[in-house]
C-alpha cells in the first residue's frame, strides 16, 4: 500500500535541498528575531535583532566636534570697524585738500610777491650779480608746476643734472686716455665738444618743453619734448657703445684703453656704466611722462592749434609777415605806375 500511496513521478534518487548540511547549519546561525519578521506587515514593526543599539559613551574619548578658536565678531563690531576705517579714510583726503590749500595758498602769496616786486625775474642759471651774463630762465618748481607733476618734474631735473655730470667725467676720461695713448686726440676734443654742446641744449631742447608742457598744460610742448627726448636717448646708446673716434668712454672704448692701462680702463668702465644708467632711466621717465600725458587734456590737435595760435601771435613772425606785405605792396604799386 505504501508503494501505492507513494508519488510516482517522484525522483527515487531526489534529496530535499533544505535537509542538507551546510543550509541547516546556516538557518541555526541566523540572528534571533528575523524569523519573526513580517514584511507584509506594517514599517513600524522593527526585529530586535535589527534594532538599533543605543551606543553608550566610550571611556577615554571625546565627540569628534571642532571649536573655532575665535568667535566671530558681533554686528555692532564689525559695523564700529566700517566707521573707524571710513572716518580714517575721510581724515586722509582732508589732510589732502589741506596740503593742496596750503600749497595754492602759498604759490598766491609767491605770486603776490613777485607782482608786487615788478614781475618775477629771471633766476636759471644762479650766475654772481657782478657776472657780465645774466640768468636766462626763470625756474621754480614749486611755484609754477602743480602739486602732481612736481616730483616727475624735480626727477627729470636731476636727470639732467646726472646727464650734465656724466659728460664731464667723460672729459676726464677721454683726457686720461689720450694721455697714456696719444693716437686718441680726437676723442679728447669731441668729448669737449659734446660737454659744451649738449649741456645747454639738453637743457633747452628737452627739459624746458617738460617744465612749460607741465606748468601751462601745453600739448605742443608735450610733442617738442617726445621727439627731442627720443634722440637724446638714441644718443646715450650710443655714447654707452662707445665706438672709437665718437669722442664717448663707453663699453668698446673703455675695453680698448683696458689694454693701454689698467687704471685708465677701469675708470672708462665706470663712465660706461653711467651712460648705461642714463640710457635706462631715460627710458623709464620717457614712458613714465607719456603715461602722464595720456592723463591729462593734451592732443595733436591741441598741439596744432597751439602751435598755429604761436606763430600768428608771435611778434618776430608778425614783423616778417607785415614786411613782405608792405614790399609786396610797394612792387605792386611800382608796377602801376
Amino acid at each position: 500500500m505504501s508503494e501505492f500511496d507513494s508519488n510516482p513521478f517522484a525522483d527515487p534518487d531526489f534529496s530535499n535541498p533544505f535537509q542538507d548540511p551546510s543550509v541547516t547549519q546556516v538557518r541555526q546561525t541566523v540572528a534571533p528575531g528575523l524569523e519573526e519578521y513580517n514584511p507584509f506587515t506594517d514599517g513600524k514593526q522593527t526585529p530586535a535583532a535589527m534594532a538599533p543599539k543605543a551606543a553608550g559613551p566610550t571611556v577615554g574619548t571625546q565627540p569628534a566636534i571642532m571649536k573655532p578658536t575665535e568667535e566671530p565678531p558681533s554686528y555692532s563690531q564689525l559695523q564700529a570697524q566700517e566707521q573707524s576705517r571710513a572716518a580714517a579714510e575721510l581724515l586722509k583726503r582732508q589732510e589732502e585738500l589741506e596740503r593742496k590749500a596750503a600749497e595754492l595758498d602759498r604759490r598766491e602769496r609767491e605770486m603776490q610777491s613777485i607782482s608786487a616786486s615788478g614781475g618775477r625775474k629771471n633766476n636759471w642759471p644762479p650766475l654772481p650779480e657782478k657776472f657780465p651774463v645774466g640768468p636766462c630762465f626763470y625756474h621754480d618748481i614749486t611755484v609754477d608746476i602743480p602739486v602732481e607733476f612736481q616730483k616727475t618734474v624735480k626727477i627729470m631735473y636731476y636727470l639732467w643734472m646726472f646727464h650734465t655730470g656724466t659728460l664731464l667725467a667723460n672729459v676726464i676720461g677721454c683726457l686720461s686716455w689720450f694721455i697714456v695713448d696719444g693716437s686718441r686726440g680726437v676723442d679728447f676734443g669731441l668729448s669737449i665738444i659734446w660737454f659744451i654742446l649738449f649741456t645747454p641744449c639738453s637743457f633747452v631742447c628737452w627739459y624746458r618743453p617738460l617744465y612749460g608742457a607741465f606748468r601751462s598744460d601745453s600739448s605742443f610742448r608735450f610733442f617738442v619734448f617726445f621727439f627731442v627726448y627720443i634722440c637724446q636717448f638714441g644718443i646715450y646708446v650710443l655714447q654707452c657703445i662707445g665706438i672709437s673716434g665718437w669722442g664717448a668712454s663707453g663699453w668698446i672704448s673703455a675695453l680698448t684703453g683696458l689694454n693701454r692701462s689698467i687704471p685708465v680702463g677701469i675708470m672708462m668702465i665706470l663712465i660706461a656704466a653711467l651712460f648705461t644708467s642714463l640710457a635706462a632711466m631715460s627710458l623709464i621717465m620717457f614712458k613714465k611722462v607719456h603715461a602722464m600725458y595720456r592723463t591729462t587734456d593734451a592732443s595733436f590737435e591741441k598741439a596744432q592749434q597751439e602751435f598755429a595760435t604761436g606763430v600768428m601771435t608771435n611778434k618776430t613772425v608778425q614783423t616778417a609777415a607785415a614786411t613782405a606785405a608792405t614790399r609786396a605792396a610797394q612792387e605792386s604799386f611800382k608796377e602801376q605806375i
